[in-house]
């Protein structure tokens, strides 16, 4: 999945990006508002963590204008946003809910606690309640981020977990590989490479031959993992 902060710290901006990396996330960042609604109009998100206090304006009103349409996101789905701010009173958190955020956490915070409140969040567009995925014989955990197959613990890398959890959160859909290539990798993925075809390559050797069909011109579907 992939995410963008917002955020004006370079040093809690780094941490973020580098710790929700290593948890299998595509991180973009942006220090300021007018930053952010450039990225936002261009690369589709599925989750925004967002700063409140900006250099060029506040966070409340970038979320109040998504909100209300007025950033031209290229995504169909909806931008889920998470409040990361230091002003925690009973005020600002209803104002921020109240504009439009789905979640609002009080800095400072644990990375854990971030990444379970994400986990929640992203979970709102897909059925079930729980950490794990499953269709058929196939079982992902996103808490855990481990994949069984049959009860066989699978070792993937973490752009190959990111296109299955992705493909599992649409069965029976067609994704694309330039959706995959939007929502699995960051800002830095050359579009121009093979590399999604190639990951998509090297997770279907690993769930069997079979288990992702390539429909041409179209793009990738799961199929055939029960068994």
């Amino acid at each position: 999945m992939r995410l963008l902060v917002v955020e004006d710290e370079e040093d809690l901006a780094e941490g973020l990006r580098v710790g929700l990396s290593r948890s299998g996330y595509a991180v973009d960042v942006a220090g300021s508002a007018a930053e952010a609604h450039e990225l936002l109009t261009v690369n589709e998100y599925d989750l925004m963590l967002l700063d409140v206090n900006l250099p060029d304006g506040d966070g409340f009103t970038l979320c109040r204008a998504l909100r209300n349409g007025e950033v031209d996101t290229p995504g169909e789905g909806e931008l889920r946003v998470l409040m990361l701010t230091a002003r925690g009173n009973l005020d600002d958190r209803v104002r921020g809910l109240d504009g439009g955020a789905d979640d609002y956490l009080v800095k400072p915070f644990h990375l854990k606690e971030l990444e379970a409140r994400i986990r929640a969040l992203l979970r709102r567009d897909v059925s079930g309640t729980t950490a794990s995925l499953t269709l058929g014989d196939l079982q992902l955990n996103t808490a855990r981020r481990t994949v069984t197959l049959r009860g066989r613990h699978l070792n993937l890398t973490p752009k190959e977990f990111g296109v299955l959890e992705y493909l599992m959160t649409r069965p029976g859909h067609v994704v694309s590989s330039e959706e995959l290539l939007e929502h699995v990798w960051d800002a830095n993925a050359d579009p121009f490479t093979q590399t999604v075809r190639v990951t998509v390559g090297t997770l279907r050797r690993k769930l069997g031959e079979g288990s992702i069909a390539t429909l041409v011109g179209r793009g990738y579907r799961l199929a055939g993992i029960a068994a």
